[in-house]
């Protein structure tokens, strides 16, 4: 019988190679591996040296003060950079002594030589342009209250205009170079008749307001119907060496025109525009110079006979022309506020366009205007009467 031989646990190794180690020898490699492992580990820190501290990654200063030794007294802290001091002042210069300036000696002008009697003067010659010689007087407001209608104390001087005798025709007079006496604050009431086209115009009242403290006044005329205003005339100004002297002068309907009286240039300028015109001396205004009229025939009534023409500048609200005022003789006139003995002044129309203008002055009550009549050159007129009496007026 064929013996039976068993297979190895182990396959057979090629011819030249080594046997595979055992389990012992195995184990002890792997012990010897972990011994030198060990020793490696245990050597390593030591090598390196020890593991750094956390707070050595952070950096912080400090000051340390170190103390001086107890026989020395302690050194007193460095003091602050003082500020430099500022710079004295410079002393000022001492200021010199001012010398009077002496005066310039007053040259007086020699006298000049007396004419002789023997030779004949020139005659005096009226002219528009002159300015008024004398001052005018002016009712105090005292005087104004108590008398209406007063006047104030002529002033004493003589005009430059000639006159003729009464009954013939003088030229000349100026307005603003005789004395004055300005009318008292004072207000008159009127009843006016009219005609305006076709249209006669009845129930028109109206009244003159006049108001004066010595040295200046305001003035104003007007006249009203029912539903319009027929006349409204208003100046402004104040008194002075030519008596009334005008700073504005307006006339007003639906609308206000004014004209103004621009002395230190010597110009009247109008609102609506016009050329400006010069202005002459003892130019008044269409209210004014009813007044400026009235006081020179009051203060001076024997210098104004029947047929005296007295030239005056009057202002409207868009010209300014000469108007020349002739002197009636006395006359009586019937109003509604009675019977008045007047001196009537006319302006009468030189020109197409003129318009005329008549006035009643009365003589008794400080040469007043009593009776106002104006005529358009187209026929149409208001007449103003006085309405209500006046007082008696104080005497002169």
């Amino acid at each position: 019988m064929p013996t039976l031989v068993a297979p190895s646990s182990s396959p057979s190794l090629p011819p030249g190679l080594p046997g595979r180690p055992s389990w012992r020898v195995l184990i002890g490699l792997t012990l010897l591996v972990g011994l030198v492992h060990l020793l490696l580990l245990g050597l390593a820190p030591m090598a390196v040296g020890p593991e750094p501290s956390p707070l050595a990654s952070k950096f912080s200063t400090r000051t340390i003060v170190i103390a001086p030794p107890a026989s020395e007294a302690p050194a007193p802290a460095a003091a602050p950079a003082e500020a430099k001091p500022p710079p004295p002042p410079k002393p000022r210069r001492p200021r010199e002594a001012s010398v009077p300036k002496p005066k310039p000696a007053v040259v007086k002008p020699a006298p000049a030589p007396e004419p002789d009697a023997s030779t004949p003067s020139a005659p005096e010659t009226p002219d528009l342009t002159a300015q008024a010689a004398t001052n005018s007087g002016a009712t105090p407001p005292e005087a104004a209250a108590s008398a209406p209608t007063g006047a104030v104390s002529p002033s004493s001087g003589t005009g430059t205009g000639t006159t003729a005798a009464a009954g013939g025709e003088a030229s000349g007079t100026i307005a603003g170079t005789q004395a004055m006496k300005i009318p008292g604050s004072v207000t008159l009431d009127f009843e006016a008749t009219g005609q305006s086209g076709a249209s006669p115009q009845r129930g028109v009242f109206g009244e003159l307001v006049w108001l004066q403290d010595g040295s200046r006044y305001d003035g104003r005329l007007t006249l009203k119907a029912v539903f319009f205003t027929l006349l409204n005339w208003h100046s402004t100004g104040r008194i002075g060496p030519s008596g009334l002297e005008p700073e504005r002068y307006s006339e007003s309907r639906k609308s206000e025109l004014a004209s103004h009286f621009v002395r230190e240039q010597g110009q009247i300028v109008f609102s609506n525009n016009a050329p400006p015109v010069p202005l002459l001396a003892g130019a008044q205004d269409r209210m004014s110079v009813m007044m400026q009229l009235g006081g020179l025939l009051a203060a001076s009534p024997g210098r104004y006979p029947a047929g005296t023409r007295i030239s005056v500048q009057t202002v409207g609200p868009r010209d300014a022309d000469v108007w020349v005022f002739v002197v009636g003789d006395e006359e009586k006139v019937s109003l509604p506020a009675g019977e008045y003995v007047t001196r009537k002044l006319t302006r009468n129309p030189r020109r197409e366009f003129d318009r005329k203008l008549e006035l009643w002055l009365a003589p008794a009550y400080g040469y007043l205007p009593v009776r106002i009549r104006q005529t358009e050159p187209n026929g149409d007129f208001a007449d103003a009467q006085l309405r209500k009496p006046l007082p008696a007026a104080p005497p002169n």
